[in-house]
């Protein structure tokens, strides 16, 4: 199973985990990752509001390498996959924006290939049970509150991924690594990122609400898909905390993160030691960091 990849920026930067966790858990899965060369910018999230064309000939020049070798692409960042999705909607449903688009881009691109969030590709299209077969240390006793966001599912038409208001493809993923995926409120909520500098009098109150929610419902720890969501709620997460006087403690994880764990790989190997709330304590309250149930194979 092979797939053209797309990092994104922020893999190369404040996602660095991401990136390796990521790469990690699909050798790991026998999904083959052809990162895509010299990719550029999607334009999340700032292209499509100052100029249209531009938003979509960003992410089609990176869609139109892939569609060159014949992938489909992997996308991890939310963000940049809604952007990705939109591009290509718009590049099939119209002639003449196609052959603008090429214009802008230099290259041919007709739509022929589709992006896909690389949950979805682990998930759906390599399958639980692959990934059920591969833990070797489950995450028994975890509650996990699953935390999508709201690009990753809208808009619906668009996207074509889950259920917008109530996915449930990140908790099949957690049940089959052995956690338990908590029922909340807020899975789909914006967490308010692109208010986080400017307006964070916009932003504090968001967030609060997220981490309260999933603390009402029990969970222990945050999973995400998205590199600008995971910043905002880990790195801000004890600003909010100290600010709203919460009781909240709750580490964020990605969600490769927790697979790569739950198979074998080390918190460093993940890089989940990089994480401003730390999560060593809660993986090693669960007992997660035991020895694991069968040596883990080597991809």
């Amino acid at each position: 199973m092979k797939y053209a990849y797309y990092p994104g920026c922020s893999l190369e930067s404040t996602g660095l985990e991401y990136d390796l966790s990521a790469r990690a858990v699909a050798k790991h899965l026998g999904v083959e990752l052809w990162e895509i060369p010299e990719w550029n910018c999607c334009g999340a999230s700032a292209a499509h509001s100052t100029n249209h064309l531009l938003a979509l000939a960003l992410p089609a020049r990176n869609l139109a390498i892939a569609e060159k070798e014949g992938l489909d692409v992997a996308v991890p960042c939310a963000a940049c996959f809604n952007r990705m999705k939109h591009t290509e909607a718009a590049v099939r449903e119209s002639a003449a924006t196609r052959e603008t688009v090429a214009d802008v881009i230099e290259m041919d691109y007709k739509g022929g290939n589709s992006a896909y969030a690389l949950l979805d590709v682990l998930v759906n299209r390599v399958g639980v049970e692959a990934i059920r077969e591969k833990v070797v240390k489950p995450l028994t006793g975890l509650k996990v509150a699953c935390y999508y966001g709201c690009l990753l599912v809208r808009p619906p038409k668009v996207t074509q991924f889950d259920d917008p208001e109530d996915p449930r493809t990140m908790d099949r993923l957690i049940e089959a690594l052995g956690g338990t995926p908590v029922n909340w409120t807020h899975k789909t909520e914006c967490c308010s990122v692109g208010h986080a500098t400017v307006k964070p009098g916009v932003a504090g109150p968001v967030l609060n609400a997220i981490f309260t929610q999933a603390q009402a419902a029990g969970a222990d720890c945050l999973a995400a898909a998205c590199p600008l969501c995971f910043l905002n709620l880990d790195m801000r997460q004890a600003q909010v905390c100290g600010h709203f006087k919460g009781d909240y403690r709750l580490p964020v994880f990605y969600f490769t993160e927790l697979m790569g764990v739950a198979m074998g790989y080390s918190p460093k190997e993940m890089g989940v030691t990089k994480h401003f709330v730390d999560p060593m304590p809660l993986l090693e309250q669960k007992d997660v960091l035991r020895h694991p149930t069968t040596r883990r194979e080597e991809a």
